[in-house]
């Protein structure tokens, strides 16, 4: 059995479906891990949702911003976006059954056996794995439960910018969504910088990939993540990043989750230009 993980796939179906094809995945033995973001911007955002859900146990992934933005533009949550590509989920038939199925993803999955986690963009400075799975597990449960629109209407914003145990309400729960979906940069002492999204050296004095800052308590996981197309493929001994700008013209990328580590990546048309909304 193989676990392949896999970057950004954002609607771009013809591409992962080359992919898949390069890597010769097959579902009864073989296990993809999604980085999140399955869907928007691509021309193809419904195939994607419908194929990953049916490879069912086959195919892991964590939600990503732009899955989030899905869940709360379809409840009125959120308005649309100039970029987004989103109604043939939004006008299809099968429309609430796949948005369902996507609440239902979780925002960290952590492999015990292969010592591997997985999420969308990063972790803060001050979260290991035990405090990274409760706080994931608070979100989850709110975007599992009745009142999920109630989140999604107080998700967007920038602010709580750094972890404090005492955080509460909705306050809380959009810290640790924007950490585990929209996180790039933040200072020696985890305060977020989510406006920064270009590559390491651009960013302002004093901030830091997350997975540079020193001491950080998640520095002894193997963390695979996306998000981050500006950062493109960058592998250490302890981090995995995926996102490879498929979107922007550039590949769709995926990793072997072994010892060799082998990349496998497709080439892509680009279906949205460098700066356009």
């Amino acid at each position: 059995m193989a676990v392949y993980a896999i970057g950004d796939v954002q609607g771009c179906y013809d591409e992962l479906l080359r992919l898949l094809e390069q890597i010769r995945f097959d579902p009864a033995k073989d296990t993809l891990w999604f980085t999140g973001d399955l869907v928007n911007r691509g021309p193809a955002s419904l195939q994607v949702l419908r194929r990953v859900r049916e490879w069912g146990d086959s195919a892991i992934t964590v939600l990503g911003n732009h899955d989030l933005h899905l869940l709360a533009v379809a409840e009125g949550c959120a308005p649309f976006h100039k970029s987004d590509t989103l109604d043939e989920i939004l006008n299809a038939p099968d429309r609430d059954e796949l948005l369902h199925w996507l609440r239902q993803q979780p925002l960290l999955h952590h492999d015990v056996r292969m010592h591997y986690t997985l999420v969308h963009a990063g972790l803060p400075p001050q979260w290991d794995l035990v405090l990274a799975q409760a706080c994931a597990r608070e979100v989850e449960q709110v975007l599992r439960g009745d009142d999920y629109a109630e989140f999604l209407r107080h998700m967007y914003g920038d602010q709580p910018d750094q972890w404090r145990e005492d955080l509460q309400g909705w306050g809380r729960l959009r810290f640790i969504a924007n950490c585990l979906t929209r996180l790039r940069y933040c200072n020696a002492e985890g305060r977020l910088n989510l406006r920064a999204k270009g590559e390491p050296g651009t960013q302002p004095e004093g901030d830091m990939p997350w997975f540079e800052v020193p001491g950080r308590r998640s520095a002894d996981l193997r963390v695979v993540f996306g998000h981050w197309s500006t950062l493109g493929l960058y592998r250490s001994p302890k981090v995995i990043s995926l996102d490879t700008g498929c979107l922007w013209g550039n590949q769709l990328t995926a990793v072997h989750l072994a010892a060799d580590g082998a990349v496998y990546a497709v080439d892509c048309a680009g279906h949205r230009h460098p700066g356009a909304a």
